[in-house]
């Protein structure tokens, strides 16, 4: 099995790149929602860890939002919690989708987390920061400062983008990504 892990920046498009190849996707994004809206246990170690912030279950967006603003070590123990889950839930993914050719992984902190293997292959989103801008301020729950602190806990783009096997210029259209996708599986499959 080839798995495939989509790096870049937030809001650079990698859900609609990994959708895109056609393959098996491990969407961390979602899985996170599922947890906040169906984990009664990590309901409950949220809420150990952040009384002040954690209330209700479903554990709502605005909730977490508020307490990664609020301290910024508070993000430090969601994450802590979180990806404890979000890792078993990935093993699960991968063993569901063994016999597979190829799985993708889009996973927002897949080399801060060490979650890639060395013999994986690394494809890095690149779209113009303007573009970006626009596309997040069109989310439902878009905040500067949120996303401020997100971009602390992240490795340099450019690191990111030097450690890639490939890159994928993102102009946001189908037929543009549907050719360097291509292109890429052309190559990873010979």
């Amino acid at each position: 099995m080839i798995k495939i892990g989509i790096l870049g920046d937030i809001g650079s498009g990698k859900s609609f790149v990994a959708k895109a190849f056609g393959y098996p996707v491990f969407n961390a994004d979602e899985e996170v929602s599922k947890l906040y809206q169906k984990d009664r246990k990590v309901y409950l170690k949220l809420r150990r860890k952040l009384p002040k912030y954690i209330s209700t279950f479903p554990i709502k967006k605005k909730e977490i939002s508020k307490a990664i603003i609020s301290k910024r070590t508070n993000l430090k123990k969601i994450i802590k919690i979180v990806h404890i889950e979000i890792r078993k839930k990935m093993k699960l993914f991968i063993n569901r989708n063994k016999n597979k050719k190829i799985v993708i992984l889009d996973i927002p902190l897949l080399l801060e987390n060490r979650i890639n293997q060395k013999r994986d292959i690394l494809i890095f989103v690149d779209s113009k920061k303007s573009q970006i801008l626009k596309r997040l301020k069109k989310r439902k729950n878009f905040n500067n400062d949120l996303l401020k602190l997100f971009k602390k806990v992240q490795i340099p783009l450019d690191y990111k983008k030097n450690k890639s096997d490939f890159i994928i210029k993102n102009d946001f259209t189908k037929k543009t990504l549907k050719k360097s996708v291509r292109l890429i599986l052309n190559k990873i499959l010979k």
